[in-house]
């Protein structure tokens, strides 16, 4: 006999039952929901989602489409005829939406589309358990932003406050961004807040090692493997064991690699060049891009299945024009370190920083101060002082970039926020109605939500 369905009334902690055969999607969704408050239970397929649900109360069920053995759809057609009123949340590719959108026909509430977006996830699980939809704002008291590190803009403190959230899983983080716009930061803060922070955090830049080397330097080889190799040589996946991997440039990865990677997304195992011994890392792999991956993949460029392993959730770094409030905090900063604190940005060059658009982003800024304190001897620092290109880019007659930026972005705002309600909220279909990308229409809706508007429905 059945137990009546005790999702219908949650306790003070309901508890959700997350069903993916993906370690990392499942490591998301456990560190974030649990801290939210929720209970959460986990399966790797649908069987054991089943059995499960025989056994446990269960609140909410958050099941991913595709998995070995009967799919997401068939696990909730399955529970259905079990547990009629029982939530479920699918979570689905973007090539995978219109099966979702079928399964609403079989009593899906609703679903979501990877790379998840968290605000997006805590909307949907607090409507589907009937709880309060203005919960406090998602933060991380626990996490510490460094003193060396500027988070004035609110788009920057977005980036942090997901960078927070992710940080205590195991989950593979994508980190993109223009070139110098930060994305190293971001990995060094999620390893720093993460439980392997005792651990090695290994970096390699995919872009900067020959392709003829990057294998051996990724997976390691053995004495006599190929000409040169004069000694057993351990690769960066051993050395990030239990600790994390940045592999910066990524998407420069030749398809050969791509494939050796995919498999150590899936089981963490390799092998070592010259060896065919099977060998275990337990590293927690970041990967950073200043390429659109998604157009790579359409392209042809990059492995469809490796980027849905690398991308669980992924973090965008904003350029730093899309978040002026951090150039003078920056610029200031940078300044204090070369001059040790002895000189000081006169007006006139407060007013050209914050008017420039930095196509080179934070790196370029950096270099910017360097030369410039070096040029005013540790005093004031004057225009004089500044590269040619920045002068250049503001001659006086000229309208004022920052006024002509500011009105662009108030018609991109109004165009969203319009669209959004047009739309019921709905993010895939407000994308679809602006032409953009669902990706790139999350990017936009994070930072008009650090700015204080509504972009959830009433």
């Amino acid at each position: 006999m059945t137990r009546p369905p005790p999702h219908l009334s949650p306790p003070a902690h309901p508890r959700i039952l997350i069903v993916d055969d993906d370690p990392g999607q499942r490591s998301l969704l456990e560190s974030f929901l649990r801290g939210q408050g929720f209970d959460t239970l986990l399966a790797t397929h649908g069987e054991s989602a089943l059995d499960l649900l025989q056994r446990e109360p269960v609140h909410l069920m958050i099941s991913d489409v595709r998995m070995p053995g009967i799919s997401g759809l068939e696990t909730l057609r399955r529970a259905r005829q079990e547990h009629a009123t029982l939530p479920v949340l699918l979570v689905t590719a973007y090539a995978d939406v219109r099966d979702a959108v079928g399964a609403m026909r079989d009593g899906a509430v609703d679903y979501l589309v990877k790379p998840i977006d968290l605000d997006e996830l805590l909307a949907l699980v607090r409507t589907a358990l009937g709880l309060d939809l203005s919960p406090p704002p998602l933060v991380a008291e626990s996490k510490q932003i460094p003193p060396h590190i500027v988070a004035a803009s609110p788009a920057t403190r977005a980036v942090f406050r997901d960078a927070a959230l992710v940080a205590d899983s195991d989950s593979r983080i994508l980190i993109s961004g223009e070139s110098g716009a930060g994305k190293e930061v971001v990995a060094d803060l999620i390893h720093q807040w993460s439980r392997r922070s005792a651990g090695p955090l290994v970096k390699i830049n995919c872009a900067a090692i020959p392709e003829t080397l990057l294998e051996s330097e990724l997976f390691g080889h053995e004495k006599g493997a190929f000409t040169g190799a004069l000694a057993p040589r351990i690769g960066r996946f051993e050395e990030a064991h239990d600790g994390t991997i940045l592999l910066d440039e990524i998407a420069e990865l030749s398809p050969a690699l791509q494939a050796k990677l995919l498999r150590i997304t899936q089981d963490g195992t390799f092998q070592r060049i010259g060896n065919n011994r099977d060998r275990l890392t337990n590293a927690r792999i970041l990967a950073a891009t200043n390429r659109d991956l998604e157009l790579e993949v359409q392209q042809g460029r990059f492995r469809q299945d490796l980027f849905f392993r690398l991308n669980v959730m992924e973090i965008r770094v904003p350029p730093l024009h899309e978040r002026r409030e951090d150039i003078i905090p920056l610029a200031s900063l940078f300044i204090a370190e070369f001059a040790q604190g002895k000189a000081r940005l006169s007006p006139a060059v407060v007013t050209l920083l914050e008017r420039y658009r930095w196509p080179g982003n934070v790196r370029e800024l950096r270099n910017a101060m360097e030369r410039a304190t070096l040029l005013a001897r540790g005093e004031l620092i004057l225009p004089d002082h500044l590269p040619a290109r920045i002068l250049q880019s503001v001659p006086n007659a000229a309208p004022d970039p920052a006024a002509e930026s500011a009105r662009l972005e108030d018609i991109e705002r109004h165009a969203i926020l319009q669209a959004l309600r047009a739309n019921h909220f709905n993010r895939t279909e407000t994308a679809r109605a602006l032409g953009i990308s669902r990706r790139a229409l999350l990017y936009k809706l994070q930072n008009l939500k650090g700015l204080g508007f509504e972009i959830d429905a009433p």
